[in-house]
């Protein structure tokens, strides 16, 4: 007798989204000029496999038992799932004027560190390269920018988990495009302190100074920074909580740019939004 229980289980996912990713897939097969029949799952299902990880962290030995092929080739259609959606990715230039278009008051930008496993790769210093300090475990960093109601407009590739905001920020060159998206369209972007002195296109709260009080003013102004820029968490929050694939990453920590850029693209697929 065997062992194994079969169930019945949904994909908290609509079909339509499904039937998209199915008709990229198809799209990246033709212009392979992949045979048909030569596969060993058609589009639709290999688009199911995929959602599967991404929606509710299933492993690949399980996806693998469940559709009858070898976790190798789990592997390798998910890595092709992964690039497919995110080529579909906007770049940092089409959010940005996708943003000036719908007419934005403000942007908002936060990092994000999306956990991994233990990573052995030496730093300057010899510091663990992929540890953040300040989360106390090992990832990689990051960088969102989202819609005044905190709707993702953009990701970034990611950074090294020991890197701070600021110094992901320039590396990607964000700091350039927001100071000059603030001093041409007049549109500030708002952050947390984490990307104090990143130019006056940033709006952040006042730091306190050393040995002293903050004014009222200064007070007032933190009041209204934060909790206008409060909504930026939402925009990681979407990503983490709707994606389970997030919330730790088991492989190598590279991918976390095509993970995160693909996520983006579901997202916005999922709810038919992308500013």
């Amino acid at each position: 007798m065997s062992s194994s229980i079969t169930y019945t289980a949904v994909l908290d996912v609509r079909r339509a989204t499904a039937e998209t990713l199915a008709r990229l897939l198809a799209g990246h097969r033709e212009r392979l000029g992949t045979r048909k029949a030569t596969r060993a799952l058609g589009p639709f299902k290999q688009a199911v496999l995929v959602l599967r990880w991404f929606v509710d962290g299933t492993r690949l030995a399980q996806l693998a038992r469940d559709n009858g092929i070898s976790v190798p080739t789990a592997y390798r259609y998910l890595h092709e799932s992964l690039t497919v959606l995110a080529d579909h990715a906007p770049d940092l230039s089409t959010a940005l004027g996708r943003a000036a278009a719908a007419g934005y008051t403000h942007l908002n930008l936060d990092g994000t560190v999306i956990r991994t496993d233990r990573i052995a790769a030496a730093g300057p210093n010899k510091a663990d390269l992929w540890w953040s300090g300040k989360h106390k475990h090992h990832g990689g960093n990051v960088q969102v920018i989202a819609a005044p109601d905190g709707w993702p407009i953009w990701v970034s590739p990611v950074r090294p988990g020991r890197e701070h905001d600021t110094t992901c920020a320039r590396a990607h060159g964000l700091t350039e495009s927001l100071n000059r998206l603030a001093a041409t369209l007049g549109i500030p972007t708002l952050t947390d302190l984490g990307y104090e002195n990143a130019g006056s296109g940033f709006r952040h709260p006042v730091k306190k100074p050393k040995g002293a009080e903050l004014t009222d003013a200064a007070r007032a102004f933190n009041s209204v920074i934060r909790g206008v820029h409060g909504v930026a968490e939402r925009a990681n929050a979407l990503l983490k909580v709707t994606f389970k694939a997030l919330r730790r990453v088991s492989l190598d920590p590279g991918a976390i740019t095509r993970i995160t850029r693909a996520a983006l693209v579901l997202l916005q697929l999922e709810h038919g939004r992308t500013t």
